[in-house]
């Protein structure tokens, strides 16, 4: 079998990284940001690394797993990885959620970052 293409070593490892450390121990995902870096967490906008893991770090729950479903990652034109998430998740007690999650990674000095995330549970209202 084929070695993966380069954007899908870096966007899966990326991807492995971040669940990894979003479910042990939230503090250390603000390796992965940048001043410069957006989120979009369930429409709510925030930039930088400082607002980003305000808002991370306050989401109330203690205990999260994610389990990923599906992932997808291209190369941009402008040497970025982009990676598409789908994936279940359990929250303390709550019930299991689906979710879907994009990221748009970087490499500053040697390193790949997060410059773009976007969150979304996947949850439907038909009613309203």
């Amino acid at each position: 079998m084929a070695e993966k293409p380069i954007w899908e070593q870096i966007g899966s490892g990326f991807v492995q990284h971040y669940y990894q450390q979003f479910d042990t121990d939230r503090v250390k995902l603000a390796d992965l940001y940048t001043d410069a870096s957006c989120l979009t967490w369930e429409g709510e906008g925030f930039q930088g690394k400082s607002a980003i893991m305000t808002k991370l770090n306050s989401l109330p729950f203690q205990t999260i797993q994610h389990i990923i479903t599906a992932q997808d990652h291209h190369p941009t034109p402008d040497n970025c990885v982009m990676s598409m998430v789908m994936g279940q998740l359990k929250a303390d007690q709550d019930q299991i959620m689906g979710f879907q999650q994009v990221f748009l990674l970087k490499n500053l000095d040697n390193k790949w970052v997060c410059t773009n995330d976007m969150f979304r549970l996947a949850l439907h209202n038909f009613g309203g």
